[in-house]
């Protein structure tokens, strides 16, 4: 039954990808979308993907460095694989990928699992904050233009009573989960799954708290930088691979690099459908680019990095694999 449920999420999910691409292609001038993706300059695009990889390297490092205040040594290889076959997962199970990563990890390790997804859930926030950061600093270049955006075409999509409703069940949710949280730990010695459930949290806190011990916590924050810069770079390349939105400068990478990674955020099986409706809106909305051009765009934006996702992915499986099957060789 366990089985039937995966099977049936993963299908309903890569069906809402389907649409989503749907929505994304419909309308396109076919042999305009043809002209466009052979006028594309892919030495630009391929600055780009090259770029990507030195952010997965960077990404690597940052994890490590979290993970190494749990007590054990973290080899960057691991780490390296742990990123990327994080990244493959991510095309067949969305959200799964994190989960991947820390089991990759955790194994190659001897870290508890638990403890290392509380180190990764420490760093996701950090980067959820960045973004958070990020938007704020792009709608405060340009408010003009992309205030605009984001007052009618996100929140004034959202009507009155749907965000009241919002709020309340939001409340509510928060109030059961804190009141589960009591039972579990005040009657944890009558019952062994809740005496299992308080040891994954206290691994889970110790992972998240793990942050406070780095010794280099600058070095963190700068890699930190470098990382965004390096997404920002990726976007600022790709759009000088096309003649058409050639027009586009830094400020505009800033925002399509925001927008495309609310695209990869949401829950499709590696940002299918997804990344290139939100960029298409984007362009459409923001700078007036037509629907052809923008899905041009996306497509070969979102492509190249997902190639790179997956030779890296698969390179790093292969390897981790290899060190797998070694190690029972030798035991």
């Amino acid at each position: 039954m366990k089985k039937f449920y995966s099977s049936l999420k993963y299908l309903l999910l890569l069906s809402l990808a389907g649409i989503l691409l749907w929505f994304s292609f419909k309308g396109v001038n076919w042999l305009d979308f043809l002209n466009g993706i052979k006028d594309a300059n892919y030495w630009w695009i391929l600055a780009s993907m090259t770029i990507s990889i030195l952010a997965f390297f960077i990404r690597a490092v940052r994890g490590r460095m979290i993970m190494q205040t749990l007590g054990k040594p973290v080899k960057l290889r691991d780490s390296w694989d742990g990123v990327n076959i994080g990244y493959l997962t991510n095309f067949a199970a969305p959200r799964a990928g994190e989960l991947a990563r820390c089991g990759v990890i955790a194994k190659k390790s001897g870290i508890p699992v638990e403890s290392v997804v509380g180190s990764v859930v420490l760093e996701r926030s950090i980067d959820l904050l960045s973004l958070i950061i990020l938007v704020i600093l792009v709608v405060f270049l340009s408010w003009e233009q992309f205030g605009t955006f984001i007052n009618k075409e996100i929140l004034g999509a959202l009507p009155g009573k749907f965000s009241s409703n919002l709020i309340l069940v939001a409340s509510v949710i928060i109030l059961a989960f804190a009141i589960f949280i009591y039972i579990v730990f005040k009657y944890r010695e009558r019952h062994p799954i809740f005496k299992k459930i308080v040891k994954i949290t206290k691994g889970l806190f110790d992972g998240l708290v793990s942050g406070f011990r780095m010794k280099q916590k600058w070095l963190f924050i700068l890699l930190t930088i470098i990382l965004w810069t390096c997404y920002w770079l990726m976007s600022l390349t790709t759009i000088y691979a096309f003649p058409k939105v050639s027009f586009l400068g830094a400020t505009d990478a800033l925002f399509l690099m925001v927008v495309g990674s609310l695209g990869w955020l949401i829950p499709v099986q590696g940002g299918i459908g997804a990344f290139h409706l939100v960029t298409t809106l984007a362009l459409a909305h923001v700078y007036g680019i037509s629907q052809t051009t923008g899905i041009v765009f996306a497509t070969i934006s979102h492509e190249s990095q997902a190639l790179t996702m997956i030779i890296c992915g698969t390179l790093s499986l292969v390897s981790f694999s290899l060190s797998k099957r070694k190690k029972e060789v030798v035991k």
